[in-house]
């Protein structure tokens, strides 16, 4: 049996064991707790430190944590951004929807695309059938539109160089019928009918629009029935050159020089996109300008374009536009352009030396203008195109122009073109009202007056030669010629 002496000293070198294993035991549990004791501070110590090293340094759980973080923060920002985007994309959808649905109705949609347009024109025939042969030709328009995808054939059908339906003169007064807009078009009892297009902003009043129409309707018939009467519809080939077209606003215009062409050169650069203060600042031509925008199309674009826009030509009284020519380009050989030709024209036809002490003209008179035109008419040599006959220019006999404007009746007919092309947030009254009226009222009224002062320079024989070239254009857009025969001098003369 052990000692109580024993006994304990092996307790407490078990309980040193207990307390600081793995450490040495020599000798007496007295120094083996001292061991201990130095063991145990040190590894408090060590404790310490890696505590402070951890606050230092990232642990790799708070790493992982942080990268998730910025992780879902992104696709957040990603989910918000695509959505906003298909938002976008189903308002563009149902806008569209909404003005597929307002055409077939019957109103004609801001931005009227050239597809649109192609319904509008299906619709005003329908809704211009009448009594006779003009029922037949709005079922023929309807098929040519239904068949032929809105374009126009090259021989048979009414658009680029297709005279009308069956031809000749039996059935001369079928051409297609002017696309229409009424309050029953709509299909909605008259509601809003004060409103050619679906913009609030502009009120237009039912009278002026029915008598545009009823203008535009007629003129279409004289010129079409002049047409058939003189066999040359399809005559001149079309003179894709001077046209502008605008496919995404549903519009293509002849652009007649003399014929308010400023007024339109300036519209058409404002849908080319230039803004209306930089056109007031800028030196550059117009027409350059422009033609940036809208180059000059080919035969074959022509063709693809005209019958599914708004096509149409500004038309002036011929002789006031001739004479509005020549006071700009040639009278005083002001214009340095025409000077050249203003001294060849001086060359060639003054006959006669004025008196001695009497200053001679500066550039060539009117009448020696006029005799420059008869021969150079006569030679066959081509015109110049601000005195070009407009039958040729734009050959109103081989495209069929969905309207007729004119000078006499500008501002009513440019507004109604606006409005049928739904571009009155862009066009009206974008041009600044002292450009306006001097464009459209000023030379115009001016050269009115002096038409009877320029004529008496010319006698009767002279007339009758110049009227061998324009007698067409007069007879085409429904003027009065033979008063200018009252201006003149005696047949007698000279």
């Amino acid at each position: 049996m052990f000692s109580k002496s024993t006994f304990l000293k092996g307790a407490a070198g078990a309980a040193a064991t207990v307390l600081c294993p793995g450490g040495a035991t020599s000798g007496s549990g007295t120094a083996t707790v001292s061991s201990c004791g130095t063991s145990s501070s040190s590894s408090i110590a060590d404790k310490h430190r890696f505590r402070k090293m951890g606050t230092l340094l990232p642990s790799p759980v708070k790493l992982f944590s942080k990268r998730r973080c910025y992780l879902c923060l992104k696709i957040a920002i990603l989910v918000v951004v695509f959505g906003l985007y298909f938002m976008l994309l189903l308002r563009e959808s149902m806008s569209a929807l909404t003005g597929s649905s307002s055409s077939s109705s019957g109103s004609t949609s801001p931005f009227a695309s050239m597809a649109s347009f192609a319904a509008l024109t299906s619709r005003g025939a329908k809704k211009a059938g009448g009594a006779g042969s003009s029922g037949k030709l709005d079922a023929w328009q309807d098929k040519r539109h239904h068949h032929g995808g809105g374009r126009a054939k090259q021989q048979g059908g009414f658009g680029l160089k297709g005279p009308p339906p069956g031809g000749g003169s039996k059935q001369r007064h079928q051409f297609p019928p002017l696309q229409q807009h009424s309050p029953a078009a709509d299909g909605n009892g008259g509601a809003g009918s004060n409103h050619s297009t679906l913009n609030p902003v502009y009120e237009y009043s039912d009278e002026m629009n029915a008598a545009a129409e009823t203008d535009f309707n007629e003129r279409r018939m004289v010129l079409w029935n002049v047409c058939a009467e003189h066999r040359i519809v399809g005559k001149y080939p079309p003179n894709a050159w001077e046209f502008f077209i605008s496919p995404g606003h549903g519009i293509a215009w002849c652009n007649i020089f003399k014929a308010a062409s400023s007024t339109w050169m300036y519209y058409f650069n404002i849908l080319g996109g230039y803004s209306v203060q930089y056109l007031q600042r800028t030196k550059a031509s117009p027409i350059d300008l422009a033609r940036k925008r809208f180059p000059r199309p080919t035969a074959n674009e022509l063709n693809d374009y005209i019958s599914n826009t708004i096509s149409f030509l500004i038309v002036r009284e011929p002789f006031e536009r001739l004479l509005s020519a020549y006071r700009n380009k040639l009278e005083g050989c002001r214009n340095k352009y025409y000077k050249l030709l203003g001294e060849q024209i001086v060359k060639k036809f003054r006959k006669a030396h004025p008196p001695k002490g009497v200053k001679p003209p500066h550039g060539p008179t009117f009448r020696e203008f006029l005799e420059f035109l008869v021969s150079h008419y006569r030679s066959g040599g081509r015109f110049d195109e601000h005195w070009s006959p407009v039958y040729s220019f734009c050959t109103p006999c081989s495209i069929n122009f969905t309207l007729i404007a004119k000078m006499e009746t500008f501002q009513r007919d440019s507004e109604y073109i606006i409005r049928q092309a739904g571009l009155e947030t862009l066009l009206l009254n974008k041009m600044p009202r002292y450009k306006a009226r001097w464009i459209t009222n000023r030379s115009t009224s001016d050269t009115r007056n002096l038409i009877p002062r320029y004529f008496a320079q010319i006698d009767e024989k002279l007339l009758t030669d110049v009227l061998e070239i324009y007698q067409l254009d007069f007879e085409l857009f429904g003027y009065n010629s033979t008063k200018y025969y009252g201006y003149v001098q005696s047949p007698d003369y000279g």
